[in-house]
């Protein structure tokens, strides 16, 4: 394993570092996740399409720092991590279907739909889902199986119904024109943010946290989380299709009520820069130990991708 895992990421050098990390999270997905084989080779193609060759990682990184951070075990964060993206792209998968957001490209390539058929994309989702629960299920994610149950059951939460699904309930069922930033808001915390949040809580149970460091944590992710949206909805605004890997333009195009079209393109960007600064102020009991954590935020405000 990279020795980038045992220490925190000098502020200077935080894009090389997320990068590092990013490797060690492509090789170990690599390693676990299913190889083709059978008349079902095609399924563990699919998957790993979807899950190889792309992404920033961010979620699990945020598992590894935070567990970092705490005194946890790296080997440990780096499988939480892992089973954390399996479901964070299963999660992308299905909503670039047709029947979702009906999206031709993600990461810089066809999206799997396209490559593999909708149907395939459906099982190729599926079985990346499950794929995270069997993860976490391993000695590896935890050698004590209290901790290992507690992780099923804060990611089961964090993607279930009153999580990422039912936020993306909400956002193909809401009326735009019945959409302010309260309903916005509490939407991006169950669609983007309760991923985020369960990428810090794993990473301190994995340590053995007290709950004075778990109550700081979701103050930290719940502000990280709800600007990683902001940012993503000015990308939308002022991103290009081939630095952001996606196609760009599409809220404007289909009227859709996002923080810019709310706030305007100025009013999104101080939010974020407000939540910024919540992040940030959540963090100061852990000083330098939090050097890397406080670069996300940075990173998180300053992405163009």
């Amino acid at each position: 394993m990279d020795e980038t895992l045992d220490k925190p990421v000098a502020a200077s050098g935080f894009r090389s570092g997320l990068a590092s990390v990013a490797a060690d999270v492509e090789t170990a997905l690599d390693r676990l996740l299913p190889r083709p084989t059978g008349h079902h080779a095609v399924l563990a193609e699919a998957m790993r399409y979807a899950a190889l060759g792309g992404g920033k990682r961010l979620r699990p990184f945020l598992v590894i720092e935070t567990a970092r951070m705490l005194g946890g075990d790296a080997d440990n964060a780096l499988t939480v991590g892992c089973a954390l993206e399996c479901l964070h792209v299963y999660s992308l998968v299905h909503d670039d279907l047709p029947c979702m957001d009906d999206d031709d490209l993600r990461r810089g390539k066809p999206t799997v739909h396209k490559v593999y058929g909708d149907a395939m994309a459906v099982l190729a989702g599926d079985g990346l889902l499950t794929h995270a629960f069997e993860l976490l299920a391993t000695d590896a994610a935890h050698p004590d199986p209290a901790v290992r149950a507690r992780l099923v059951l804060e990611l089961a939460r964090a993607g279930g119904a009153s999580g990422m699904i039912g936020g993306q309930v909400v956002d193909i069922t809401v009326a735009e024109a019945a959409r302010d930033t309260a309903l916005i808001t509490q939407l991006q915390a169950m669609k983007t943010g309760a991923l985020i949040r369960f990428a810090m809580k794993a990473g301190a149970l994995i340590a053995d946290a007290q709950p004075q460091d778990i109550a700081a944590l979701d103050r930290y992710a719940d502000a990280l989380g709800l600007a990683f949206q902001i940012q993503d909805d000015v990308l939308d605004v002022e991103g290009d299709m081939e630095t952001v890997g996606k196609a760009v333009g599409k809220d404007a195009d289909l009227g859709k009520a996002t923080f810019v079209s709310l706030l305007g393109l100025d009013g999104a960007k101080d939010k974020a820069r407000s939540l910024g600064e919540t992040a940030r102020a959540a963090l100061a009991p852990y000083g330098e130990k939090a050097q890397t954590l406080l670069g996300t935020v940075d990173f998180v405000l300053e992405r163009r991708h």
